[in-house]
């Protein structure tokens, strides 16, 4: 994501999270818009029955048992969530093993929703030293310039000078301080299942994939614990689940108010919604398949965007996890 988007993203860290984590954060700030315009999932809540939701081993089986309307409990949900973000860390660190094509499509509109401008962007996503990077290779569908290509160039090789020179010292702090920000992330998951009210809609096939659709809207009463929680009253939406993976398959999220976050830093607006799909690739690791937002934002209370965007997700190639690129395409 780049452009418009860029100091969002710097201030919410999507770059240096999982999958999983990344939908949790969006479903803070952003969301889906018009639920009700979402088609509906096949089961009728009042006849689902209580399903398992498979895991590594027998013990550690997700039991899902809803009311006659169709409410989970919230431990069953925590217990859910708990697994599916375990299955999105092992997913991350399979992601890494690869490198695809990522297209963007931004429409910026004006006061009146109308298109003022449309840019395109075509990037190719790499691992860099277990750092995910992009780089940019066509704007409108058209090749870099010599000179924009150059500067792409040196912008990965000053990332792989970066890693190669790293001391022992700041490996170790770095480490420390993701490892950190994924204990944060953690106990902010377990806030999900207090924050909202859950129902299990039913199931529906997604790009193949029999799955649970869940729909989360905010808790009366919810006391928020994690410092980034209270937005969550901001927000509701819809989550599919792989039944035989507990792995999220498509998110549908909305902003059912205005959300601020730093006294001057930022305003998303009621209605910004985003969608989701994640894809499965190889029958080993879950990639991103397909995005669309809608962005109603005001930066430092001055700078308006207003943006649809949809980003494509193709070309997944894998290459062998004990390579290091030592130079711009050249690999041991």
């Amino acid at each position: 994501m780049v452009g418009a988007w860029e100091p969002l993203l710097a201030f919410l860290r999507i770059k240096t999270m999982p999958a999983f984590v990344c939908f949790l954060v969006l479903f803070t700030f952003w969301g889906a818009s018009a639920l009700g315009q979402s088609s509906e999932p096949s089961t009728n809540p009042a006849t689902v029955a209580p399903v398992l939701v498979p895991a590594p081993s027998p013990a550690s089986l997700v039991k899902l048992e809803p009311d006659a309307n169709g409410a989970v409990p919230p431990e069953q949900i925590r217990a859910l969530l708990t697994r599916a973000e375990e299955k999105d860390l092992e997913n991350d660190k399979r992601e890494r093993d690869y490198t695809y094509i990522e297209r963007q499509v931004e429409h910026r509109l004006d006061g009146q929703g109308n298109v003022a401008k449309t840019e395109i962007r075509t990037s190719e996503v790499l691992e860099v030293y277990g750092e995910q990077v992009e780089k940019l290779i066509a704007k409108d569908d058209k090749p870099l310039s010599e000179q924009e290509a150059k500067k792409e160039d040196d912008k990965i090789q000053k990332i792989i000078d970066k890693r190669k020179n790293e001391s022992d010292e700041e490996r170790r702090k770095r480490l420390a301080k993701e490892e950190k920000e994924r204990d944060e992330d953690r106990q902010f998951v377990l806030e999900i299942a207090d924050a909202f009210d859950f129902r299990l809609l039913g199931s529906e096939v997604i790009d193949g994939h029999d799955s649970w659709v869940l729909e989360g809207r905010p808790h009366s009463g919810y006391q928020p614990k994690h410092r980034d929680a209270k937005m969550l009253s901001k927000v509701e939406g819809r989550i599919w689940i792989d039944k035989v993976e507990a792995q999220w398959v498509k998110l549908d999220i909305t902003a059912i108010d205005t959300i601020t976050f730093g006294l001057f830093l930022a305003r998303i607006h009621k209605g910004a919604r985003v969608v989701v799909e994640q894809t499965r690739v190889n029958d080993e690791v879950w990639l991103p398949k397909h995005v669309e937002f809608r962005l109603d934002a005001k930066l430092a209370l001055v700078k308006t965007y207003r943006e649809d965007v949809e980003q494509t997700f193709r070309d997944y190639k894998k290459f062998r996890t004990d390579s290091k690129i030592t130079m711009i395409g050249e690999t041991q």
